[in-house]
């Protein structure tokens, strides 16, 4: 598992004071980005940054997140890996700490994309070995 702490801003409010329903997918997206493109990228893996795209997302809201400046807490998990694609779990927490439920569940299929030919491709093995292993480990901060 990987866990982003991410900050929501004053305009992912909505009216209510709660981080807006669109907004939490650029949360998700903020939290994603890091491991794909930076710690992907330390691994020696830099065709992540040059292409990867969002081919399906789902978004599960169980209790508002409110946008009060603490960090919100992401935890993201490995759901399938397939040669051409990867699903990603997300449970979002309203403060720092993972207490009791999550405010928000999601999940993102994911397929990595040849920028030059315009065309998905396959994840390489090592690709593959990054995620199932970084995305199995035990949690850290």
């Amino acid at each position: 598992m990987y866990v982003a702490m991410v900050r929501p801003r004053w305009s992912d409010m909505d009216v209510f004071g709660h981080v807006n329903h669109a907004n939490l997918v650029t949360l998700l997206e903020e939290a994603r980005v890091p491991l794909l493109f930076d710690e992907a990228g330390r691994a020696g893996l830099a065709e992540f940054a040059k292409g990867m795209v969002v081919v399906r997302l789902g978004v599960h809201y169980h209790s508002p997140i409110v946008v009060d400046g603490q960090e919100i807490r992401v935890e993201i998990s490995l759901r399938e890996l397939k040669f051409a694609s990867l699903t990603l779990d997300y449970r979002v927490y309203s403060g720092p700490l993972a207490e009791g439920k999550p405010s928000v569940t999601a999940e993102t299929v994911l397929a990595p994309y040849e920028l030059s030919t315009g065309r998905p491709r396959r994840l390489t093995e090592a690709e593959r070995a990054f995620l199932a292993t970084r995305l199995t480990e035990t949690a850290d901060e």
